[in-house]
């Protein structure tokens, strides 16, 4: 039978790779790190990413999407190998790596790194948990592994990321899966090679739609990033086959979702040699490409003493990358409101606590004054302006002046301990009506001490605990 002309080549007849090695690399130098090269500021970042990511986990195991998720795992049942936090349930560790995934996507709360333009976190540390609690593995393999995952999510990153992010694809989603197998791969001690087989596995189960943000589908992006990567490592720990080339071959992952093969970008030391320096945490409650002009919004209110009375329109510039990100123009829930440039800057000027979850109720989108605010706001998109990171905001008065403020929130702290601080409160500020502020003191001094763990039973025994939405 005669091959159709439309049918793409096979990859054998493919042109050659333009960047040989690059999986191998990658997987060479994920498998070789060790606890002792992981330098004490990048232990804390890795410690704070734990906790900020068991807070937001936590405030989002009571959302509805995640009570789906507990319901149908209950109902396929399964051998209680890791924790579902804050549901009092045990299931397979594939699922408890989905849904708590999801969970700690749900809120929109968890941190970001623009190397690839995505959310690392929520990738890497469900399934790490689930592996961990599974295999019983130490505080310090947790952590190294978590930091294994990380780098190599975000050196896949920087080849493909903006490239995936402006096709279409949510980078959480497709590089997320890459990252949850490199890391898995190191909790499991696979070697160089099994490691690439395990990227190569994690690359064809890589998806993952922008054109669902504002829908229960994006925090599901997560719990399948780890739930699928964690697959796959324990795929290549059984012998399972994948092409070790599968970053960077013909038709492979960045062929066909985007970007650069190269080499020496993806091996390229980033500032101060970690990319997990470069961590943003998230301090208000929504899609972060709306938090550089909610920070200039709450700069000009606070200088000028604004009142949504005193605002006759306001102009936000923003990069062109936002538009298919973050400017939902008229949102009709909670979940549609964090990825709205006009409503998250009409809660700033108007004084809403962006931080604060209750801010995103349904109910509160069509708030009169929000309301009314939000149709004197337009959003343009200028080159000025470039990533998701950087906002002008400019508030023309009912007085007649004109006011300018301009925000980069792409910057991570320089101060460790004050950013402990920050995300400590934080923490108690989700945490404390969920398991009360006895449990979250407990759990922020247990992270604090993951590396004596000799295993994660403890913390897998608090995050056991029923949250208060799951009470019976």
């Amino acid at each position: 039978m005669s091959t159709p002309a439309a049918i793409a080549p096979d990859v054998a007849t493919a042109p050659a790779a333009t960047a040989p090695g690059l999986t191998r690399a990658l997987a060479a130098r994920s498998a070789a790190l060790r606890y002792t090269d992981l330098p004490p500021a990048v232990r804390l970042l890795a410690r704070q990413c734990l906790l900020d990511w068991i807070g937001v986990a936590l405030a989002g195991a009571c959302e509805p999407l995640v009570h789906m998720l507990a319901e149908e795992a209950r109902e396929q049942g399964g051998h209680a190998q890791a924790t579902v936090i804050g549901h009092a349930l045990a299931t397979a560790s594939r699922q408890a790596a989905l849904i708590n995934g999801a969970a700690s996507h749900a809120l929109d709360y968890d941190d970001v790194n623009m190397a690839c333009t995505g959310h690392p976190s929520v990738a890497l540390i469900p399934a790490l948990l689930a592996l961990a609690e599974t295999r019983g593995a130490s505080g310090r393999d947790f952590l190294t592994s978590f930091v294994a995952g990380y780098e190599t999510m975000c050196r896949i990153g920087r080849t493909s990321g903006d490239a995936q992010y402006a096709r279409g694809f949510h980078t959480t989603a497709t590089l997320g899966t890459l990252g949850s197998a490199a890391a898995c791969a190191h909790l499991l001690r696979l070697d160089a090679e099994d490691t690439a087989t395990a990227l190569g596995i994690a690359s064809t189960m890589a998806a993952g739609l922008k054109s669902m943000f504002g829908t229960m589908c994006k925090p599901l992006h997560a719990g399948r990033a780890s739930a699928e990567g964690l697959h796959a490592a324990l795929l290549a720990a059984r012998g399972f086959t994948s092409r070790p080339d599968a970053l960077e071959c013909p038709q492979g992952l960045i062929a066909t979702h985007g970007g650069t093969p190269s080499l020496e970008i993806a091996l390229a030391e980033p500032s101060g040699g970690w990319h997990l320096h470069n961590n943003l945490f998230k301090f208000h409650a929504a899609c972060y490409g709306t938090h550089a002009a909610i920070e200039a919004a709450r700069q000009l209110r606070a200088q000028h003493q604004l009142t949504p009375a005193d605002v006759a329109r306001v102009q936000v510039r923003v990069g062109a990358s936002s538009e298919g990100v973050c400017n939902i123009p008229e949102p009709r829930t909670g979940l549609e409101a964090k990825f709205s440039l006009r409503h998250t800057v009409a809660m700033a000027l108007a004084g809403v606590d962006t931080a604060g979850l209750d801010a995103y109720a349904d109910e509160s989108v069509g708030q009169p004054e929000l309301a009314a605010l939000r149709q004197r706001i337009t959003v343009e998109l200028v080159p000025e302006c470039p990533g998701l990171t950087l906002s002008e905001v400019i508030v023309y008065t009912a007085s007649g002046a004109t006011l300018r403020q301009q925000h980069d929130s792409g910057r991570p702290a320089s101060d460790l301990q004050a950013q402990q601080q920050r995300l400590e409160e934080k923490f108690h500020r989700l945490v404390d009506p969920v398991l009360g502020a006895a449990q979250s003191t407990r759990l922020i001094a247990l992270v604090a001490q993951l590396e004596d763990l000799t295993d994660l039973s403890p913390l897998a025994g608090m995050l056991a605990t029923p949250a208060s939405c799951c009470a019976d």
